[in-house]
């Protein structure tokens, strides 16, 4: 048989796919919004698709990074605002 390759895309859109449709009727709209969404995906699957959205931002070159002083810089207002952090 042969292997097809899928996008990103198409292997979610499958995964979102009911794979009983006789059950769908007899589950709630609440049931079935459940698993929808990217907050209802498995959390590798939510990783993978993010690190996509990242790599892409990096190429368009879309994507801030900071350099030392800038996140210095972003500190130094953190704390001067709120005091230091409870977490270390």
């Amino acid at each position: 048989m042969e292997e097809v390759s899928l996008t990103p895309i198409e292997r979610t859109d499958m995964s979102l796919q009911d794979s009983n449709p006789e059950r769908s009727g007899q589950e709630s709209a609440a049931q079935r919004r459940s698993v929808r969404g990217f907050a209802a995906m498995d959390p590798q699957r939510q990783r993978e698709i993010a690190s996509l959205g990242g790599r892409a931002a990096h190429q368009s070159g879309h994507a801030h990074e900071f350099t030392s002083e800038e996140a210095r810089a972003a500190g130094r207002r953190r704390h001067a605002r709120n005091g230091p952090s409870e977490k270390s």
